[in-house]
């Protein structure tokens, strides 16, 4: 997920569910996230469904109406491995983009942390995990985008007898676990701090106080309505510092002069 600036603001998300794409406004905000809802940056299924109505990435769109453009670059299913392979072909030096790009969001770790036992084609050794975090913020680096605008969501927590029963439903066994998904959590947290990123640790959060967390899941592992909600008030929190003095593109319609239109509507 990630923003662009000036005369291209994006927003850009990388995660593992989705790949949509669409003609740049002047922003943009770039999603890049795994498989948990959409993305500021996006590479992970549980994203899929973030720009589906009441999702957080289209409230995050919502939010940033003729301001900056949020491009979703979700992939279903995929982990941080992956995703670092295939970063390069989302944002490189060569892309016009990478220039006015104002925050990316990485969303990875709820495929990373699968069970290897149970699911080895996601599941990726955690040490790994936190490096290729860190990879990907090298890679953005590297094209023009500072660490100071990229922001990591850990995975939520994990439903075991919600999950469970979709498991069997699939012929399979568990194959993830709260614990262990805290602590891909915790190393996305570290991640952050030793690259200086920004970070949103739902996992914690969602389980703050001991709250009863399962209404943010609809299956124990992807978003509920409720989830969506929570992740796109959160990740607002932490992006509107980074948006809120970008200005509107094109002029409001009232001020547009009926007898000149162009005085208004072709001036930068």
């Amino acid at each position: 997920f990630y923003l662009a600036t000036r005369s291209h603001r994006y927003i850009f998300s990388f995660r593992n569910d989705l790949f949509a794409g669409f003609r740049p406004f002047t922003n943009r905000v770039s999603l890049l996230a795994s498989n948990l809802t959409v993305h500021l940056s996006l590479l992970v299924d549980l994203f899929q469904f973030s720009f589906q109505p009441n999702g957080w990435g289209s409230e995050i769109a919502n939010q940033l109406a003729r301001k900056c453009d949020v491009v979703n670059r979700g992939l279903s299913g995929y982990n941080s491995r992956w995703a670092k392979i295939v970063l390069p072909r989302l944002i490189s030096k060569d892309s016009a983009s990478s220039n006015h790009i104002a925050a990316v969001t990485v969303f990875f770790g709820a495929n990373d942390c699968a069970l290897e036992d149970k699911n080895p084609q996601q599941h990726i050794p955690l040490q790994e995990y936190s490096e290729n975090l860190k990879d990907i913020v090298k890679h953005l680096g590297s094209v023009g985008v500072s660490a100071d605008k990229v922001i990591f969501i850990t995975p939520p927590p994990l439903h075991e007898a919600a999950w469970e029963k979709e498991c069997v439903l699939k012929g399979s066994a568990l194959n993830r676990l709260n614990s262990v998904a805290g602590q891909y959590a915790q190393a996305c947290v570290q991640a952050a701090g030793q690259c200086g990123a920004d970070v949103l640790d739902l996992w914690t959060l969602m389980q703050k106080d001991g709250q009863d967390f399962t209404g943010y899941l609809s299956d124990g592992l992807h978003l509920s309505e409720k989830g969506n909600q929570f992740v796109s008030q959160h990740l607002w929190t932490l992006l509107k510092s980074r948006v809120e003095e970008l200005p509107f593109i094109l002029p409001y319609w009232g001020d547009v002069d009926p007898k000149q239109p162009e005085s208004g509507l072709l001036c930068d």
